[in-house]
C-alpha cells in the first residue's frame, strides 16, 4: 500500500489489516483509522478516532503540508474498510 512518489514509503498489507482488526476490537468504539507518517521514526502508525469531529480535533496536517513531525496519509472507515476522502493526499 501507499506505493509511489506521493508517499514516503510503502506499507505492508498484513500490517494494515492487523491495525484494522485492532481498531474494530477496541472497547472504545472507534469508527475510523488514520494512517499517520512519523517523520522522526520514518514509519507509519495508526491513530484511531471515534468520530469525524475527533479527526478534526487531532489537527494532523496532510502529507506534504506539515511542518510537524507527523503527517496524515489517509483515513479509513474501520468497518467498511473504505478510504474516506477529504483527509488525505
Amino acid at each position: 500500500m501507499f506505493d509511489g512518489p506521493d508517499y514516503p514509503k510503502s506499507l505492508e498489507e498484513d500490517l494494515f489489516e492487523t491495525w484494522l482488526e485492532k481498531g474494530r476490537e477496541s472497547k472504545i468504539g472507534f469508527e475510523y483509522m488514520l494512517i499517520v507518517w512519523d517523520d522522526v521514526a520514518q514509519n507509519y502508525r495508526p491513530v484511531y478516532a471515534e468520530s469525524r469531529q475527533h479527526i478534526r480535533e487531532l489537527k494532523i496536517s496532510a502529507w506534504g503540508d506539515s511542518v510537524e513531525q507527523e503527517s496524515l496519509i489517509a483515513v479509513y472507515d474501520l468497518f467498511s474498510e473504505s478510504r474516506i476522502g477529504g483527509y488525505s493526499v
